[in-house]
């Protein structure tokens, strides 16, 4: 069995920190603040990002003030709901909180933290929706016929039904983004609507519902299609955007995210068996001062202004205010969905993460990672503690190789299933030392063939490369045929350049090229780094049980 998502709380130290330290995230710096200001530290889902960006600019510059004459200055950092949950705990100044749903105040306080729960309003509205590609819609039946979660289920289960519509000229298979469960609200409602749809109710299911075997097959074919897990909407949304139809065919999304890309490129699809509708509770903490209270309500007050909420529409997202509305594109339809599910329960959220995390397809992963003499000292030490905590976060069932490259590649670890060899790994990444000449390209060529040698149905190719320099000495591959090997076998390939000095450009081009992302790291971001390359492969962080 694998293991149960437990918290992580290192890439999202590196996101709060400068906000709390009043550096805010939308360019609102420290010398801007009046110096007798109450101060409103706020979190917030980062589909609701966009708004707020434009809302504190203009409630900070509006000058409003508590009853008590000191002007009130809001600090925002958009974080994700599940994300968010060991930063509310170990800062208490955080006054203000918009998470997805208000059950995300019931996890909080089931981990101990009740403060969120006595006083939340909704500000804004957006439902859960299937981002996907126009021409891909059409070719389903779009807009003519109704599309479900099952429907895209069974689709990125099996190639040939994807072939019959698309033809095949919108990729081999049809895949599909998500964001992580333990990350993202949205990642959880994504399972939890698969799991509605399968035991077709609107209303809530419970724990029972989760462990009948129709509902685990449903959600095993739905994340066989899966191939990336993004830590938030905002990113999905954008990068498939980015990256086009080959990287992703669909991606589970709020329809604020799809109105904010501006093009009728991507749609918003209502599935027929119904959706959640994100609420953005903004919730004021009880333990805050009685100013910052007033503070956080004044601003609170401020999104449900006529001008707030006039702001919320122009940003994607469903005003409460009756009197403002939403207006329809080629994109979104603000009379969309026909039904919506209830909100889920805290147990109900636990238990569909266990289940991902037995559904989610295994990882087959080679790691390559730079030994060469450049990488003496801190940056070795600093690259092992990233690589251990990646380990440390993967699936009992999922596979790993480990090469270490320096004047030759070595294969360290060879194919073996993490939970009974964790211990094996993490021992591996410790002795490994810096000497000698780098031989990237060598190294990516071999580990490329060692994925072809060890592909598995079960499995997801991918592979991570970590490198602080230039190839040295490669004499069996170059960067064009290195490159070709590692496209030869459907990898999702990240890379890292660790430093000013590693050939960035063949680093990019491969990960794009793979359908995976490139990373420019130092000894302070690069285990943010890692944080992220395991949410992306599914790994356990974020918050769960």
């Amino acid at each position: 069995m694998k293991p149960k998502n437990f918290r992580s709380s290192a890439l999202l130290f590196v996101l709060l920190a400068l906000p709390m330290m009043a550096c805010g995230l939308f360019g609102i710096g420290g010398d801007g603040i009046p110096s007798n200001a109450v101060v409103v530290n706020v979190v917030a889902n980062t589909t609701a990002a966009p708004w707020l960006e434009t809302a504190v600019t203009t409630f900070n510059d509006s000058e409003t003030e508590t009853s008590g004459g000191d002007p009130v200055f809001v600090i925002v950092n958009a974080v994700e709901s599940g994300e968010a949950i060991a930063a509310l705990q170990d800062d208490p100044s955080i006054a203000l909180w918009l998470p997805e749903e208000a059950v995300w105040t019931d996890v909080l306080a089931d981990d101990g933290d009740s403060s969120f729960q006595n006083d939340c309003e909704s500000v804004a509205q957006s439902p859960l929706v299937i981002g996907m590609w126009r021409e891909v819609a059409e070719a389903l039946g779009w807009p003519g016929l109704p599309l479900g979660w099952l429907d895209i289920g069974s689709l990125a289960a099996d190639p040939a039904a994807w072939n019959y519509y698309s033809g095949g000229t919108l990729g081999q298979s049809f895949k599909l983004g998500h964001t992580h469960p333990g990350l993202s609200g949205s990642g959880a409602s994504t399972l939890l609507a698969i799991v509605q749809a399968a035991e077709s109710k609107t209303d809530a299911v419970s724990v029972g519902d989760i462990g009948q075997p129709i509902v685990q097959a449903s959600v095993g074919a739905f994340e066989g299609g899966v191939t990336w897990f993004s830590s938030s909407t905002q990113s999905l949304a954008t990068t498939m955007a980015e990256r086009g139809v080959d990287y992703l065919t669909a991606g589970i999304m709020y329809e604020a995210n799809v109105a904010q890309l501006g093009s009728d490129d991507i749609v918003a699809i209502y599935p027929l068996e119904g959706t959640f509708m994100a609420e953005f509770p903004a919730c004021v903490r009880d333990s805050v001062t009685t100013a910052e209270r007033e503070a956080a309500v004044l601003f609170r007050d401020f999104l449900l202004s006529e001008e707030g909420q006039q702001l919320a529409a122009d940003n994607g997202l469903r005003p409460v205010d009756s009197n403002i509305t939403l207006p329809a594109t080629q994109a979104i339809d603000p009379s969309q969905p026909a039904l919506v599910f209830d909100a889920p329960s805290t147990a109900s959220i636990f238990a569909v993460q266990e289940l991902w995390q037995e559904a989610r397809k295994d990882v087959n992963l080679v790691m390559l990672l730079d030994t060469s003499g450049s990488m003496r000292g801190s940056k070795i030490s600093n690259m092992q503690a990233a690589a251990i905590q990646f380990v440390s976060q993967m699936g009992d069932d999922d596979y790993i190789s480990l090469i270490a490259f320096s004047t030759e590649p070595e294969l360290i670890v060879r194919h073996v299933q993490v939970g009974e060899n964790r211990d094996k790994i993490i021992n591996a990444i410790n002795d490994l030392r810096a000497v000698g000449d780098t031989t990237l390209f060598d190294g990516i060529g071999d580990g490329a063939a060692l994925l072809t040698e060890t592909t598995l149905p079960s499995t997801a190719n991918a592979m991570v490369v970590l490198t602080d320099g230039q190839d040295t000495r490669s004499y069996r591959f170059n960067s064009a045929t290195a490159m070709q090997e590692a496209l030869a076998n459907n990898a999702t390939v990240f890379t890292i350049a660790y430093g000013g000095d590693a050939d960035e450009q063949t680093l990019e081009r491969l990960a794009v090229q793979a359908n995976g992302n490139f990373f420019v790291g130092d000894e302070a971001s690069i285990a943010a780094i890692y944080e992220e390359m395991s949410a992306a492969f599914g790994g356990s962080v974020g918050v769960g049980r």
